[in-house]
């Protein structure tokens, strides 16, 4: 491969004029095209410079995107303020979530007045103790336009707060400490951290990972409080394998492992024994991934040996390698097994069956096992901040299209459910008023789609609604039909909103995954043209009224859609879109190359590289009609570098035949998750909101 030179300039269409690039490059920049050659495939990349971050052009072109989308955007100011308050009016300005139980304190978090972040709080023994402040979000994000806890991590003795700062939203943190006793913040600090931090008993030995060149974790070190050095007792060599650390659930061992798309390996350490040596439970082996569970007796594994959709296998903590699993849970080829949870006397399995969780409880004394009831055709629960070992509660959230996000206490002995707090909507919602469904589209190759679906009953007309579908498909990230108070302000003006769980996810069970990714990939943007147009043709929306959005790699679910069908949407969201598939997957010195070649395939082998060059957004942009697009993006974001939508918008107006809106917006203090405060995000949901309005000729 050769990667020469750095840039060339283009025409870009702003307005009703033509600018040339070239206008803003330095004069050395102008003119000098970026040639990649691949496989003896000489291609022109003329937008590679808006990579450059440190170029001041770069900033200055992504500053003037924005003000060129505000300008074709000042007609929806009004609907965008309308929108912010009645967004802002479904948010409890005070709030507290449902406190949960761990090594003897009560953890919940406080939203006060106008506060854009949560006060981490906690009280001793029972709820009738007195309050005690752990962490005040708001007063760290005094100094920074973003902010991210990526993890909390209290210390075994209960004094120490150890916590993961992001200030950019690019992932790199930096790990703080807290003297909780005396509230006093300590000198120890660690930089360039992955996030994760784990305790040993000793209350001072703690494990971390860290970040290298690329951003992946590398490594993890140990480190005691008080001490600068640190010990490496994990070095991951292959770029392929991400490495971790935790500590279990139970407190007896710290985990660590490393896994990559298709193989993991995990090591255990007793907490008791802070400088100890971690023994492996299983080396790496070509295609098995497992997971470990402690419990007090022995290790229980959640492994695809042999097992497509999953087994649960037990093994001894003296010998616990694979020749000594044994099964519990045999496969299933219609259930995925998609996690565990362990108690005393019972052990929670979370299984997928046909698109749908299910929470399966099993009691140790007799084996018997039963199933938490969920009514609603289509839902999402979850088990959630189960922290205690010796308890018969269960705490799980549960949420529909149309049901709040619930937080319920299950007690697993005599199957009593108890509702302990349902998001509230202050400004009012009655679920009686929507409809929510499921559905099933056929795909070409004759394979049955799920789509989840939800509309508000009295403005539902047959064939004559807008409607805006929604997808993802990729990295077996399953789209489960939850609830969005957000997505009130759509379905009040007669949108219909579908979900699309195309294959690339593992809704379906892992199959589902493996036929929607590497040499499978084309299955995810076929799978969504035809839930798009089974819509239309059962007359859930008008065919000249529907929409399409999907986020990070649902964005290059877009770009391919939009390539393919550009005729079939009236407008398109991509949000933080990864589209420039071929040429960020030849660069190893950025983030999810190396490690994401069992999603994507490896490029530098000929028959990846001509099936990615396929479907590649970027690499596909025609001279035809496009729809109306809104991309949107972060300047710091890790995971898709914002050259990419930058690249993919300048190389879309140059081709693009059309005059629909083409709109590019830079969040430029955040990254892949957009903004960090709970009401700034609403100023960007306003914009994707009135863009799509607007298109559908509702921003009156």
């Amino acid at each position: 491969m050769k990667l020469s030179v750095y840039c060339c300039a283009a025409f870009c269409v702003i307005g009703n004029a033509q600018a040339s690039s070239n206008d803003i490059l330095p004069p050395d920049l102008q003119s000098c095209p970026t040639e990649l050659t691949v496989h003896g495939d000489v291609r022109i990349d003329e937008y590679y410079w808006l990579r450059d971050i440190d170029d001041p052009a770069v900033i200055t072109y992504l500053e003037e995107e924005n003000t060129y989308t505000e300008e074709m955007l000042a007609h929806t100011e009004a609907l965008r303020e309308e929108l912010y308050n009645e967004i802002l009016a479904r948010i409890p300005q005070e709030d507290e979530s449902v406190p949960y139980f761990r090594n003897g304190y009560y953890y919940y978090t406080v939203f006060e007045q106008d506060s854009e972040y949560p006060l981490y709080m906690r009280k001793e023994g029972n709820l009738e103790s007195s309050e005690e402040m752990v962490l005040d979000m708001n007063l760290l994000a005094e100094d920074y336009s973003y902010l991210q806890i990526e993890d909390m991590s209290i210390s075994p003795d209960n004094r120490i707060l150890a916590f993961s700062v992001d200030t950019m939203g690019n992932h790199q943190c930096t790990i703080l400490f807290k003297d909780l006793d005396t509230g006093e913040m300590l000198t120890d600090r660690v930089l360039n951290a992955s996030g994760e931090v784990a305790w040993t008993n000793d209350s001072r030995t703690f494990f971390f990972g860290h970040l290298d060149a690329t951003n992946r974790t590398d490594r993890i070190m140990r480190r005691k409080l008080g001490s600068t050095d640190e010990e490496l007792v994990h070095f991951e060599e292959d770029p392929m394998f991400w490495p971790w650390v935790y500590r279990s659930i139970s407190g007896d061992f710290i985990l660590l492992g490393t896994s990559s798309r298709e193989s993991s390996e995990v090591w255990f350490l007793d907490t008791d024994n802070p400088d100890g040596d971690f023994t492996v439970i299983q080396p790496r082996t070509e295609n098995l991934k497992y997971s470990v569970y402690p419990s007090e007796e022995q290790f229980y594994i959640l492994t695809n040996y042999e097992a497509e959709n999953y087994r649960l296998m037990t093994a001894g903590l003296k010998s616990p390698s694979m020749k000594n699993w044994v099964e519990i849970i045999p496969h299933r080829q219609d259930v995925l097994l998609e996690g565990l949870d362990m108690f005393r006397r019972f052990m929670v399995l979370s299984e997928r069956n046909n698109g749908l969780t299910m929470l399966r409880v099993i009691k140790f004394e007799d084996n018997s096992d039963h199933y938490v009831d969920f009514s609603e055709e289509t839902y999402l629960a979850s088990t959630y901040h189960n922290y205690e070992f010796n308890t018969d509660l269960l705490r799980f959230e549960y949420t529909s299209m149309i049901t709040p996000w619930s937080t319920f206490d299950y007690n697993m002995e005599t199957h009593e459910n108890t509702l302990m707090k349902q998001q509230e909507i202050p400004s009012g919602y009655d679920a009686a008023f929507y409809n929510s469904e499921r559905l099933w589209a056929i795909a070409g190759d004759g394979t049955s789609i799920p789509i989840s679906i939800v509309y508000r009953k009295d403005l539902f007309h047959a064939g004559e609604n807008p409607l805006l579908l929604y997808g993802y498909g990729s990295y077996g990230h399953s789209l489960d039909p939850e609830f969005s108070f957000l997505r009130l302000s759509l379905l009040d003006r007669g949108f219909v909103y579908a979900i699309a769980h195309v294959r690339g996810g593992q809704e379906m069970g892992r199959k589902w995954y493996d036929d929607g990714r590497l040499l499978n990939k084309m299955n995810t943007f076929t799978d969504f043209i035809d839930c798009a147009e089974f819509l239309i043709d059962k007359g859930y929306c008008d065919e000249d009224l529907l929409f399409a959005m999907g986020e990070s790699a649902g964005g290059l679910l877009m770009g391919a859609v939009v390539n393919m069908r550009p005729d079939l949407w009236q407008g398109v969201v991509a949000g933080v879109p990864f589209v420039d598939v071929v040429t960020t997957m030849l660069d190893e010195t950025i983030p999810l190359t190396t490690n994401e070649y069992k999603e994507w395939g490896n490029p530098n082998d000929p028959v990846y590289y001509e099936y990615m060059l396929g479907y590649s957004p970027y690499d596909n942009v025609r001279e035809i009609d496009y729809p109306a697009m809104l991309v949107y993006t972060g300047l710091h974001d890790s995971q898709v570098g914002y050259w990419e939508p930058a690249k993919w918008v300048a190389r879309l107006r140059d081709m693009k035949t059309d005059n629909n809106p083409l709109l590019l917006h830079t969040e430029m203090g955040s990254g892949h998750g957009g903004a960090s405060g709970r009401f700034q995000w609403i100023d960007q949901m306003t914009r994707v909101y009135a863009f799509i309005l607007d298109q559908a000729g509702l921003a009156e």
